[in-house]
């Protein structure tokens, strides 16, 4: 009988290669939000797939990138920390013809990646549920297997994907390369079999029904951003934040009855960096924000399996990007602080 998998798993990448397309693929549901928009995802996003071979954690990074402001220095620090703490990295890449600056910079990190050491300390604490229990303690020297990813095979030949494949091997010691179509699922089975393949033994970190770790007030909030990332102009999304002022179940005599369906009243601020962007985002008589708002409350319902009734609103905080305290309001804090 095979022993039970389970461990960390990372999606890392440049921006827009499809980390989040393929972990809402691999676990069958959309949890993570996605765009055309570069620098979607901001903080690492946990998601479970439980098969009877074993539990799979995934974690989907912010695109590494150069940093522009204190935001990006955060997100590139979120994605570069994560290599270390994890079981196993999945490199996306698009299919380009040659290797950018970029990708040499992350086949740099990722040829440094290296189970980190744990002293007893964070062995015992609540949060070992962070790192996989069978790592290789003390030394720091394990190499974490590497897989490399070609996304978006559906655009290209078998010819181009063996040129890829030329390409990137010799970058970095990888343990297997799988090309894939995250959008349409090409090749999925196989990426799930090599990941089952190179995870270690180990227990269940979630219960087997479980999708994400993600708080409702987070999952919400992201949700609504994303309908702004994918309804407004290309300038302003990368300025905007969504923060849940209220998020509060309304009480009902029904509650205790089966298949009773609760409704939450929401309030969301849209946060901009300019006064010219807020008018933008609110449109013409309230148009644009009643269209975020509509579009976020339906997939928020669906999503969370409630009802919803969902109010918006917009602020202007020049620079936050910038300001360490509206950062960490925002909700943009390493999470071992």
């Amino acid at each position: 009988m095979s022993e039970f998998k389970s461990g960390f798993v990372a999606l890392v990448g440049r921006t827009n290669v499809g980390k989040s397309t393929l972990m809402n693929r691999l676990i069958g549901q959309k949890v993570a939000i996605t765009s055309n928009k570069p620098q979607t995802t901001r903080t690492r996003i946990r998601t479970i797939l439980t098969t009877d071979e074993g539990q799979a954690i995934f974690i989907d990074t912010p695109g590494i990138h150069k940093a522009q402001n204190k935001l990006g220095n955060f997100m590139v620090g979120v994605a570069e920390k994560t290599l270390s703490e994890v079981d196993l990295i999945l490199w996306l890449i698009e299919p380009v013809d040659y290797v950018g600056i970029g990708d040499r910079h992350i086949a740099e990190l990722l040829g440094k990646a290296t189970e980190a050491p744990q002293n007893e300390e964070e062995k015992d604490s609540a949060n070992a549920v962070k790192m996989s229990e069978n790592r290789i303690l003390g030394t720091g020297s394990h190499k974490i297997p590497r897989v490399l990813v070609i996304n978006k095979i559906d655009k290209i030949s078998k010819e181009k994907q063996l040129e890829l494949i030329n390409t990137y091997k010799d970058l970095c010691d990888f343990d297997a390369i799988v090309p894939i179509s995250a959008l349409k699922g090409d090749n999925e089975d196989e990426l799930k079999k090599v990941i089952f393949n190179l995870l270690p033994e180990g227990p269940m970190f979630y219960d087997e029904d479980e999708l994400t770790d993600q708080p409702e007030r987070q999952i919400a909030a992201e949700l609504i951003r994303e309908k702004a990332l994918r309804l407004l102009d290309d300038e302003i999304p990368h300025g905007i934040a969504v923060g849940i002022e209220k998020m509060k179940e309304r009480p009902s005599a029904y509650a205790n009855k089966p298949n009773y369906i609760p409704f939450y009243d929401i309030e969301a601020t849209i946060v901009c960096e300019r006064d010219s962007h807020k008018g933008i985002i609110i449109g013409k008589q309230g148009s644009m924000l009643k269209k975020i708002g509509t579009q976020a409350r339906h997939e928020i319902e669906s999503l969370l399996a409630c009802r919803v009734n969902l109010q918006l609103f917009v602020k202007v905080k020049k620079d936050w990007r910038d300001s360490a305290f509206l950062l960490k309001n925002y909700g943009f804090v390493d999470e071992d602080e």
